[in-house]
């Protein structure tokens, strides 16, 4: 049986769907990108903003129609919408056959098992038999067989599940549990059997990485972790995302600034540059305190890329408060920024707020810090003129063969650039071939906005 498999939001999602793919493929199941040959379909979904939600909900309702004609043997819906929209999903959607929440993806063969048997027996199953709902307390593993859908050269490796921090806009807490460390074993295993099928580059990722190891280990333990990687041969790169400032240690910085493979770039999400906002976010931290956090980081690692994000337009969130914000990251000059819209969440604190602010004002101020971000972003790029760096191929650029042909146009990415999210190098007028996943040392002459223009350096 050939099974569409979708997977919508964030790199954490996409690991839980690499690892249902791995269990259905073990268990004889096959898999297309095609939903017109499909003959089952499995969609991971996301709710954690409205755009998230709505596609989820599109999604499903698309492949629906193919449930209704028959085609489908089989639609099931897993992921975050599917824990926290359950009852609904099932009311509103009935082609849907099983739900299977955050904490249950490796009932997903038991799953599509007994909707083909259902089929088999002409029998219809409960609403309450439909759903896989195990406890969002239940301890995380690691080391399970996945199905790569990166590419191969880079992969993600979710280190933690769930968030204690129960920020006011946020339902990542209700609909994924409190904070689950994955044992260290088992995530050193799970990286050298990625590393052995040729990932050169891991991408640390959880809903905080910084806690790393506090609940199972009584104490913070993401440097160990990253030592214990850094031992993998083969290995090239290792880059930490979604680290909270207050968290940020000083073993911490030192472990990133002694190990060679350990990227010198960290994603902090700071959400807002106005400490009035901040309480109102119920974050645990200041603007001082995350100046201060940043200023020491620079001065450990001078050339450390900084990623943040922010979001505009937040409930009771003033003029004044914006304009700090806007100062805040002039003053800062993060290397990468993303500011989002603040989306209206049911079940939150900031959701519930009378003080919403209207759509056209959150996009002005979203706009505004974007522009500004733009020309910090821009300046950035032009300062790296004249410096080396090491970057990864990430492929080649098709010659023109109406031109003269003096070399081939490589794309690659820096130590400076998170896959997807950043930008990229362009290596120019390269003599012979590059492999993809090839690490190579390249002098930067140029920059185009956001992205650098370099020639390879041979030594």
């Amino acid at each position: 049986m050939k099974i569409l498999f979708v997977s919508l939001g964030c790199d954490k999602n996409r690991v839980d769907s690499e690892v249902m793919l791995g269990m259905l493929s073990q268990h004889g199941y096959e898999f297309t990108d095609d939903e017109s040959i499909a003959e089952a379909a499995v969609v991971n979904t996301c709710c954690f903003i409205g755009d998230a939600k709505e596609e989820s909900i599109n999604t499903i309702l698309e492949l629906s129609e193919y449930r209704v004609r028959g085609q489908y043997k089989a639609l099931i819906v897993t992921g975050c919408l599917a824990e926290r929209y359950r009852d609904e999903v099932l009311k509103e959607i009935p082609e849907v056959d099983r739900i299977l929440g955050t904490a249950s993806i490796e009932h997903i063969v038991e799953a599509l098992d007994s909707v083909l048997k259902e089929n088999e027996d002409k029998q219809i199953e409960s609403s309450e038999n439909k759903m896989f709902l195990d406890d969002l307390t239940k301890k995380p593993v690691g080391n399970r067989k996945r199905i790569q859908t990166t590419g191969g050269l880079y992969n993600y490796l979710k280190i933690a599940e769930g968030c204690n921090k129960n920020c006011t806009y946020c339902v990542i807490p209700k609909v994924r549990g409190r904070y689950r460390s994955v044992p260290m074993e088992d995530l050193v295993l799970e990286a050298k059997a990625l590393v052995e099928q040729g990932v050169r580059e891991l991408i640390l990722v959880a809903q905080e990485t910084t806690l790393y190891g506090i609940d199972l280990y009584g104490e913070k333990k993401l440097p160990e972790l990253l030592k214990r990687l850094c031992e993998i041969e083969d290995l090239k790169w290792i880059r930490i995302m979604y680290c909270y400032p207050e968290e940020i240690t000083d073993e911490l910085i030192e472990t990133i600034r002694s190990e060679e493979k350990v990227c010198n770039y960290l994603d902090i999400p700071i959400q807002s540059g106005s400490d009035h906002v901040l309480r109102m976010m119920g974050r645990k931290t200041t603007r001082a305190e995350i100046t201060e956090r940043i200023n020491y980081l620079r001065e450990r690692i001078p050339d450390i890329c900084l990623r943040t994000t922010l979001i505009a337009g937040f409930p009771g969130e003033t003029r004044e408060d914006h304009m700090e914000t806007v100062e805040f990251i002039k003053e800062l000059k993060f290397d990468r920024l993303g500011c989002f819209t603040y989306s209206q969440e049911e079940e939150t604190v900031a959701g519930e707020s009378p003080d919403q602010i209207p759509e056209e004002v959150k996009e002005e101020r979203r706009d505004e810090i974007m522009d500004i971000q733009q020309e910090i972003a821009f300046e950035n790029a032009r300062n790296k003129v004249g410096s080396v760096v090491s970057a990864v191929i990430e492929g080649r650029i098709a010659d023109d063969e109406d031109e003269e042909y003096d070399g081939s146009t490589y794309v690659a990415r820096t130590y400076m650039d998170a896959p997807d999210v950043d930008g990229y190098l362009f290596i120019m007028n390269v003599p012979y071939d590059l492999m993809s996943g090839q690490f190579v040392n390249v002098y930067i002459t140029g920059s185009n906005d956001y992205d650098l223009i370099g020639e390879l350096r041979e030594d």
